[in-house]
């Protein structure tokens, strides 16, 4: 499968390209936005796999115009921009998934597997319609408006409740640990807090969507 990879950075693009290949990639690696744009309205690529600072584009808006246009690829960012704003940006801007710098090589790996198969667009890199949201059961979330849904009637719930409720329904049928929702969505609080926003969102939404590991973490089911 063909990946387009945008990273300008020399060396971790290099090591990028060879990762995905050994992973069984064909990965085109360019450094700048305007070569990304033209590739991408040529030939087709599984998925796009972007950094966001680049010296002739930002890569959100590079991403947002490809949204514009109709270009439904699954598309992974890769970029040091932490921060929650940064991550629910990325997200409205059509991001299937977003990954902080510095990342662990497996969980690259298992992401950008994740968004394609999830995008059920392995290899064909066409164009189509932006996702519309995602779904759980008879929720519906929409990231563009960062809401939620349930059989049609809007839900009540905050920024972060999204955050958290969206990060698990993208990660459906595994484990998201503590760490990674502390960390991910709340780095600047402790533990209690993110008791108290699953309790509040699990009121908002109702029981039987998101499951509790007990000491290890939270998940929801495809099949809620």
């Amino acid at each position: 499968m063909r990946i387009l990879l945008l990273e300008d950075d020399l060396a971790l693009g290099r090591a990028l390209q060879t990762v995905l290949h050994d992973d069984g990639w064909l990965a085109t690696w360019v450094r700048l936005g305007a070569d990304a744009e033209r590739l991408l309205g040529q030939e087709s690529f599984a998925a796009l796999l972007l950094d966001l600072g680049l010296p002739d584009d930002d890569g959100l808006a590079l991403l947002r115009r490809l949204r514009a246009a109709g270009h439904g690829l699954p598309s992974l960012v890769i970029t040091a921009r932490d921060s929650l704003e940064d991550r629910l940006s990325g997200f409205d801007g059509g991001a299937d998934d977003y990954l902080i710098k510095p990342f662990d090589i497996p969980e690259l790996l298992a992401r950008l597997r994740a968004v394609v198969r999830r995008a059920g667009a392995a290899g064909t890199g066409s164009a189509a319609a932006p996702d519309p949201g995602w779904t759980l059961g008879d929720l519906a979330l929409d990231p563009r408006r960062l809401s939620v849904s349930r059989a049609g009637q809007p839900l009540p719930v905050s920024r972060t409740e999204f955050a958290l409720l969206y990060t698990l329904v993208r990660h459906a049928d595994r484990i998201v640990t503590r760490a990674e929702l502390e960390d991910g969505v709340l780095p600047y609080s402790g533990g209690q807090t993110l008791d108290v926003h699953m309790s509040n969102l699990r009121r908002k939404i109702g029981e039987g969507y998101i499951r509790t590991v007990r000491g290890v973490g939270y998940m929801v089911r495809d099949d809620a």
